[in-house]
């Protein structure tokens, strides 16, 4: 009776067979329940002894992607054991292509969404930076998903080399239509990446020159000393000459001043010293020399060079203030006088003959 049972047919599989393909099914789940909790424990023992995120990325790919296929992959292999319709193993191949498709896609975005995220933490990138950051993780998805659909497309059975080369003649032309956006899009990948200026640098460019305000995918806006928001494409800035003020680890100074030429020869040789001394009773300061460069049309020229320690021109405008202020009180005791446009006429009086 029992085995009259177990020969039934039912859409041509007797239930023996729907019976060993349950089995299956239950065995293959119970072995990835055992294989998930295997791997869980070893990962959280690593997990331990590091201090990465690594360890929490690899858990989630395995309960977020590994697993969902393997829970199809022993459904699969099951229902293999069965007699199917030609219909019905179509519709089960092509689901499985296309869940296999699905989830090589998540995985791959997966994994390079968590690599830019950690080049993300390990750079400490600002919120504007994030926020192009996201953009441009978003670009990496739209052409992961295009490649990824045009080879389901393609194993499912469509056309897709026809499609291919049409849209490679259209895009051909709408590149060259849209080559100065494509090329700003590029110069965007360079700035990113290879990060010649940040948000908050203050830049020089030709004529030009100001602090970052915001880079964006086609253009990067600068705010000019002026106030006015200065708008350059990518491009132009890869392509430029940029002096970046923000990464100058120190500065070196040079100016110059000049005292009247009645000023005593002894006094003279005094100067270079006086310099020296207020320069190196400043802090962030490096004294470097001090000279008596040049006779002048109304003064005696002297050249300072120092250097300060810091990229920070309210610094180094602070301590110049401070220079200039302590030359002026020292100059005034000691009765040396500053130069400043002026002709003196020098008249000289003759004995007329008898």
């Amino acid at each position: 009776m029992f085995n009259e049972i177990l020969q039934t047919t039912y859409f041509q599989n007797r239930i023996a067979d729907y019976l060993i393909f349950l089995a299956l099914f239950v065995a293959g789940i119970v072995l990835i329940q055992i294989i998930k909790s295997v791997t869980r424990k070893r990962l959280k023992v690593w997990s331990e002894k590091t201090a990465t995120t690594i360890d929490d990325f690899l858990i989630f790919l395995i309960e977020k992607k590994l697993i969902p296929l393997l829970y199809f992959g022993a459904l699969y292999l099951s229902i293999k054991s069965l007699t199917l319709t030609p219909y019905i193993n179509k519709i089960i191949n092509i689901t499985g292509i296309a869940l296999l498709t699905f989830l090589a896609i998540s995985l791959v975005i997966a994994i390079i969404n968590y690599s830019l995220e950690a080049y993300s933490r390990k750079k400490t990138l600002e919120a504007s930076k994030q926020h192009s950051f996201k953009g441009m993780i978003t670009i990496i998805k739209v052409i992961i998903w295009g490649i990824g659909i045009t080879f389901l497309l393609d194993n499912l059975g469509f056309k897709v080399s026809a499609v291919v080369a049409g849209l490679g003649i259209g895009g051909i032309a709408i590149a060259l239509a849209a080559q100065t956006i494509l090329g700003d899009l590029f110069s965007y990948f360079v700035i990113f990446f290879d990060r010649p200026f940040e948000i908050g640098d203050f830049i020089i460019t030709d004529d030009y020159m100001g602090s970052i305000e915001y880079i964006g995918i086609k253009t990067t806006r600068v705010r000019s000393l002026g106030g006015e928001q200065l708008v350059f494409s990518n491009t132009d800035l890869t392509n430029s000459r940029i002096r970046n003020y923000k990464r100058m680890e120190k500065r070196r100074v040079v100016f110059k001043f000049g005292v009247v030429y009645q000023t005593p020869l002894e006094q003279l040789k005094e100067i270079p010293g006086i310099i020296k001394t207020i320069v190196n009773g400043i802090d962030f300061t490096g004294f470097d020399r001090a000279h008596f460069v040049s006779y002048g049309d109304f003064s005696l020229n002297y050249e300072v060079v120092y250097n300060v320690m810091s990229g920070d021109y309210n610094k180094y405008m602070d301590i110049q203030q401070t220079i200039n202020f302590a030359m002026k009180e020292e100059f005034e005791t000691r009765n040396i006088e500053f130069a400043y446009p002026t002709q003196s006429l020098f008249i000289e009086k003759t004995e007329s003959s008898s």
